[in-house]
């Protein structure tokens, strides 16, 4: 679905000014060089023109001075001239054959000729094959002589009777120039000729195919009326095109094409009078255009046809004068390039592109001969040949240009013979009616000529901007101008638009005005941000932006690096500050943006919009790794484009490509040909087979949703999360799904839909979507202030979660909007089963009414509003677990609705009758009371069974014990003083089972179970509960006494020395046990001053000689701490460095594996995620990789159990060996010791040892805290340096941060050094 657009065509004249025997000189041959792109012409006069393509500057095309070119004579015998023509690249030289037969090898670069051969009969025409290793001569015998490019003669083959009509002995005229009626394929192997048949009477001839080799013949078509000498083998070698003559049928010439083997796959008619004939057919280097010149009776015409969909367009016609005698050939390496040359020197270079048929607003114009047909891909989506309608034009359609804004939609043609077209279409709306339906449309009055159009564009509703060549076909122009030149045309329409048809005639087109262009335009497009305006692009990139009747404006920082033939304007901004962006893409597949190169290898791209007002969001574009890219305008103009889209390359790992960015596109060589904007969010892909695929990329129909919400259209944002099957929660997490509170009933009341209402309900969940399954996306519109204002304005609704309040509000909505019926009914159940926690009972409570309305069998009216019980029941129970529903009516204690609830979920009644019956011959205390412990609701349980009375007291004790929670409620229950010290001493056993001694202790003394309270305190180790126990037990001096010994050994034992030297010094005045158990507990201050407070002399002598021991014993604990400090530092940044060394090499083999596939490049880097910086081993596949979850489970607990162990070489050693050092710093009890023993040796007169202990302690802490903290800061560097990350700088670092701290407050300012 392309147009062919002629995008620039350069033209100069080549000099001709011999003139012999009253015949001016004409160009009769050609030929091309490859290598060095140059031409070579042979004229009438014997003369060789050598001109190079580089020649043909832009500003040629409006000079009036000749094309520069070198001539040589060739020196021939009066009646000889040459017949053809052929540059050999192995000879880098020309092959000129002459009517006489000479094979004459001239060299250009040297102007030197030789004489290499000579062949009887004339040389007709010359036919290298393909690869240059042979060389077809045809004389005027009809044979082919097939020889060597050292000019040995292979073989020679009769190819048909001498002409008759070939003459040797006269001059060249226009009517000898036919062509080489030689045809090889494309690989050499094959060659085709037209023969005439000599068994026939009439005109009819065969194509024959002969292999290279042995010249044998190789199949023979059947005998056809074929014109001329027509014959042309696509490179690619599938087919080869001839002409039929038709005119015993009465009908114009056609174009057939066979196969190798002679049999006719296919032909085409080329739509001209009878009388028109073909002379050349040229297939382009890359077989899919076919060209002709079609001499009509007026004009001649080089026309380009185009295959696809089983269909031959007619996508280009270019028109001559008869007295050009134009011929053409295809530039051998460039596709879409061709050059013109006319018997009088007229040499013109067209370059073609590729234009997508699909405009702005999604139609469909599609170009074939006259017609345009029109499709509306928005409401059809099928490709040509099939359309909607057609528009019918006098002659061959050249160029389009569509106007479509504000419902208005006009269509500007220019066509082959120089006319101008224009149709307004109707509302598209209407365009239904116009189904294969063609209209005619009339050329435009204008009195002025406009020139060879090669661009156009609209910059309003009734003004063209057009970019003509001037003299760029014929010789001589009856204005005087020459070049390129902007015009405006001014259209009027003098009829009346009737509505729902084309206005396709009463068009009048005048110039408004003209300016002359200083350069080669390459494309213009208009400004969407600017009326009237448009940017005009030179060759090389150059931009002008243009102003109706003003003129050009230089915007250099807009301009291109270089000549980009696909352009595009896009509006990007909001609406109240918009600007233009420029898009191009170049002949190399460089995508340029706003004047820098977004991407290389770009192989298609298109824009799309998801506002009303036009304003672009998105780029799509293809690459020629066949990946569709959805790029953001945002990203665009933020820079984002490196961190998010990694250059448009694909990395070779396909499920990392799979996301919000790229899609693969699944056949090769699809491009983007247009997009759906708005809520279609749809990109159109066309296939090289010629059939379209419309795609919905995700990341585009999310942008559309969110737009349809953001403003306020939810009937539309839920029709696309249907069709597109998007998460529901999209449209409540949009904004935050307190916002949606708000705005709950206003997407009731638009989408007023229940069954669609049911839906959105029933996929409602607790977690924020846009978070988690869509956050790379979408972009969340609602800033975090917004939602924290609404947040707070929707607490008024008691929400506690998502799905709670937004089906409360749904459900109020429900009611308010509205009115009542069934099916609203219906829906409403749906929210109260949706709800978290299902909210059933209240469902039942709603079914149960209407159940009671159907028994009253009364005649009350809104009955009719309420669906049957039976069907709402049956509604409930699809909804929501059978058993949870029948709980539910359980717990309403309504046994007969239980009892339907059982029936409709298909229960055996066997099951759930006894039950129900036993139940309903209870009083209704005790029925409530078992279906509550049915139900496990053992709160209401328990107040049931309480009210049952004192007969069933057991059975709420028992409940209580059984549910120990249910202990606080039994005493608000319980009134009776005897009772509630039952419960509190049941209570209080059950604390004690569980171990929660403080607690049972203290319920044990509210119930007076003295004790028990002893018991339990004594059993938590609390001693001053247990003698305050005995104190309220009055317990004698002497058991006291006991009690407090046996709590001072049990304390001791359990390693509480401390508290059991209280106790020995207080309850048992044991001073010399309490003075050594002091000591056992470092607490040297309170030892000493017991010590003195009973001034025994011996204690204290005891308390100094341990003071010693102990400050001797950490000293050898700090030199020895410092040493592991050292040890296990320089062990760690020896694994750190090897660590990094290692992660390095493993990074840069990645870079290498980036091309291998999904399956290589997981097992390399599987390998390499458990290894230890010591690891050494390869990276070969081993059968770790398909390792069992249970081996990995077990492995895990193996790690689990092993951790805290610094194993040498492991992958946790680095991790370890920081853990350990930060494991050997000082606790608080440390350093309160420490404080108390360095006070107590000053106390005692041994100030040295003091010294040398606190020296030691803060020697060993700041070395600690050093290594801790270099740990800590080399683990997230990737480098360690020899000089910054040592031990003594990160001392000297701490010492300074640490000198005040908490951690250092143990040391005495009396022993600081200085």
């Amino acid at each position: 679905m392309n147009n062919l657009k002629l995008y620039s065509e350069l033209s100069s004249k080549l000099e001709l000014n011999s003139k012999e025997e009253g015949q001016e000189e004409i160009l009769l041959l050609s030929a091309f060089d490859i290598e060095r792109s140059r031409l070579f012409f042979a004229s009438s006069a014997n003369r060789i023109y050598t001109t190079h393509l580089s020649s043909f500057q832009n500003d040629r095309s409006w000079s009036k001075a000749p094309l520069p070119a070198e001539v040589d004579s060739v020196d021939l015998e009066p009646s000889d001239y040459m017949t053809a023509l052929e540059y050999l690249m192995e000879k880098e030289a020309l092959i000129i054959g002459t009517s006489h037969g000479l094979m004459l090898l001239h060299s250009v670069d040297g102007n030197g000729t030789q004489v290499v051969g000579r062949v009887e009969g004339g040389i007709r025409r010359f036919a290298p094959s393909p690869d240059g290793d042979f060389l077809a001569v045809i004389n005027g015998f009809g044979q082919v002589l097939v020889m060597t490019h050292d000019w040995d003669l292979l073989y020679e083959t009769e190819l048909e009777a001498a002409l008759e009509d070939f003459d040797f002995s006269g001059q060249p005229t226009v009517s000898s120039r036919c062509e080489a009626p030689i045809s090889w394929r494309g690989d050499g192997k094959y060659f085709a000729k037209l023969s005439e048949d000599c068994d026939s009477s009439t005109l009819l001839k065969k194509i024959k195919v002969w292999e290279r080799d042995t010249g044998e013949l190789h199949a023979t078509s059947e005998s056809k009326a074929f014109m001329g000498s027509a014959l042309e083998w696509m490179p690619s070698g599938a087919k080869i095109a001839a002409v039929y003559d038709r005119k015993a049928d009465n009908q114009c010439p056609s174009i057939a094409f066979f196969e190798r083997n002679g049999l006719e796959r296919s032909s085409f008619s080329i739509n001209e009078q009878r009388d028109a004939t073909i002379e050349i057919l040229r297939w382009n280097c890359s077989s899919d255009l076919l060209a002709a010149v079609v001499r009509c009776e007026k004009h001649d015409a080089v026309k380009i046809w185009f295959f696809s969909n089983n269909h031959w367009y007619l996508k280009h016609e270019i028109r001559y004068s008869k007295q050009d005698g134009v011929r053409f050939m295809w530039d051998p390496t460039k596709p879409l390039q061709m050059i013109c040359w006319t018997l009088g020197g007229r040499i013109t270079i067209d370059n073609f592109i590729w234009n997508t048929a699909v405009m702005e607003n999604s139609m469909a114009l599609v170009i074939d001969d006259s017609k345009i047909l029109v499709t509306p891909l928005s409401l059809y989506l099928m490709p040509p040949p099939m359309y909607m309608f057609n528009l019918k034009f006098p002659s061959a359609v050249r160029d389009i240009s569509l106007y479509s804004k504000n419902s208005k939609n006009c269509l500007a043609a220019f066509l082959s013979d120089g006319c101008f077209c224009v149709v307004e279409l109707p509302s598209p709306d209407t365009w239904e009616e116009l189904e294969g339906k063609q209209f005619i449309v009339e050329a435009s009055v204008s009195e002025s000529v406009f020139g060879s159009l090669v661009h156009l564009i609209w910059l309003d509703s009734h003004i063209l901007l057009t970019v003509s060549h001037y003299g760029s076909r014929t010789s001589s122009n009856e204005d005087g101008l020459l070049g390129f030149y902007s015009q405006e045309i001014e259209l009027v329409c003098s009829e009346n638009h009737v509505p729902g048809l084309p206005t396709c005639s009463g068009w009048h087109a005048k110039i408004l005005c003209q300016n002359s262009l200083e350069g080669l335009v390459i494309g213009i497009s208009s400004n969407p941000t600017k009326s009237c305006s448009a940017f005009i692009q030179f060759d090389g990139g150059k931009l002008l932006e243009y102003t109706t009747r003003i003129g050009a404006v230089k915007h250099s920082d807009m301009s291109f690096s270089s000549s980009c033939p696909w352009m595009s304007v896009a509006s990007v901004g909001d609406s109240r500050s918009l600007k233009p962006l420029l898009f191009g893409l170049d002949d190399l597949g460089r995508l340029h943006v706003g004047g820098r190169i977004l991407c290389n290898n770009c192989s298609s791209f298109s824009v799309y919009s998801n506002l009303a007002d036009q304003v672009i969001t998105h780029l799509i574009l293809a690459t020629k790794q066949d990946l569709l890219c959805i790029v953001g305008i945002g990203d665009i103009l933020h820079g984002e484009l490196d961190m998010k889209y990694e250059d448009f390359i694909p990395t070779g790992n396909r499920r990392r490509e799979e996301n919000k960015n790229f899609i693969h596109i699944w056949e090769r060589g699809a491009k983007v040909i247009g997009v759906l904007h708005g809520d279609e969010a749809a990109v159109i892909l066309q296939t090289t087979r010629g059939n379209l695929e419309c795609i919905y990329p995700r990341k585009l129909v999310l942008a559309s949703i969110v737009n349809a919400l953001v403003e306020g259209r939810f009937k539309d944002a839920l029709l696309m999360v249907r069709r597109h099957r998007i998460d529901f929660n999209v449209i409540v997490d949009h904004c935050g799904w307190e916002a949606f509170l708000q705005s709950a009933a206003e997407f009731v009341r638009q989408v007023y839909n229940l069954s669609h209402i049911t839906e959105f309900v029933c996929a409602i969940k607790n977690e924020n979507i846009t978070e988690r399954l869509y956050k790379d996306f979408i972009s969340l519109p609602c800033s975090k202030d917004t939602e924290d204002v609404q947040a707070r304005d929707s607490r008024g609704l008691g929400a506690n979660n998502k799905v709670s309040s937004v089906l409360l509000a749904i459900r109020k909505a429900l009611e308010e909007q509205l009115p009542e019926s069934p099916a609203r009914e219906l829906c409403i159940l749906t929210t109260l089963a949706r709800s978290d926690p299902p909210a059933i009972e209240e469902a039942l409570e709603r079914i149960k009414v209407t159940r009671e309305m159907e028994l009253s069998s009364s005649n009350d009216p809104r009955r009719k509003s309420y669906p049957c019980a039976e069907e709402a029941l049956k509604h409930l129970l699809w909804l929501s677990d059978a058993e949870v529903v029948f709980e539910a009516a359980l717990g309403l204690y309504d046994l007969n609705l239980a009892a339907i609830v059982a029936l409709n979920s298909q229960r055996d009644p066997k099951e759930f009758l006894p039950f129900l019956q036993e139940l309903e011959q209870m009083p209704v205390v005790l029925m409530r009371y078992n279906i509550d412990l049915r139900l496990h609701r053992f709160a209401k349980a328990l107040k049931h069974i309480v009210f049952a009375g004192d007969a069933h007291y057991e059975d709420s004790m028992n409940l209580m014990k059984k549910n120990p929670q249910l202990f606080p409620l039994g005493l608000q229950l319980i009134t009776d003083p005897a009772k509630r010290k039952e419960v509190l001493e049941a209570w209080g056993d059950h604390l004690s089972d569980e171990k929660c001694f403080e607690d049972a202790a203290t319920t044990y003394l509210c119930c007076s179970s003295l004790e028990k309270a002893l018991k339990s305190y004594r059993t938590c180790s609390n001693w001053s509960g247990v003698l305050t126990v005995a104190g309220l037990l009055k317990m004698g001096k002497d058991e006291i006494m006991q009690l407090s010994h046996e709590l001072s050994e049990e304390l001791q034992a359990l390693g509480k020395p401390g508290e059991a030297a209280k106790i020995a010094l207080e309850y048992c005045g044991d001073v010399n046990r309490g003075v050594n158990l002091l000591i056992s507990a470092r607490d040297w201050e309170e030892a000493l001053r017991v010590a003195f407070l009973h001034r025994r002399e011996d204690l204290i002598s005891e308390v100094k000689d341990a003071s010693l021991e102990c400050a001797s014993m950490l000293i050898g604990e700090y030199e020895e701490s410092l040493e592991k400090v050292g040890k296990y530092l320089a062990r760690y940044l020896a694994v750190r460095q090897r660590r990094l060394l290692l992660a390095a090499k493993v990074q840069s083999e990645e870079r290498s594996m980036s091309d291998l596939d999904d399956d290589a490049a997981s097992e390399a880097s599987s390998n390499f995620s458990g290894m230890s910086a010591y690891t050494t081993g390869s990276r070969k596949s081993t059968t770790s990789s398909i390792i069992s979850s249970a081996t990995s489970k077990a492995r895990d607990m193996r790690r689990q159990r092993k951790r805290g162990k610094i194993r040498p070489g492991s992958p946790g050693e680095e991790l370890a060996l920081a853990e350990h050092l930060k494991g050997m710093s000082l606790t608080a009890g440390a350093r309160r010791e420490l404080k108390s023993l360095l006070l107590s040796l000053v106390m005692l007169s041994e100030e040295e040892i003091a010294r040398k202990l606190q020296r030691a302690g803060e020697n060993f802490q700041l070395s600690q805290m050093a290594a801790f903290q270099l740990a800590e800061e080399t683990m997230s560097s990737d480098r360690i340096d020899e000089h910054a990350h040592t031990l003594e700088h990160y001392i000297s670092k701490v010492r300074t941060e640490v000198q005040n701290s908490e951690a250092f407050s143990w040391r005495s300012k009396i022993f600081l050094s200085p």
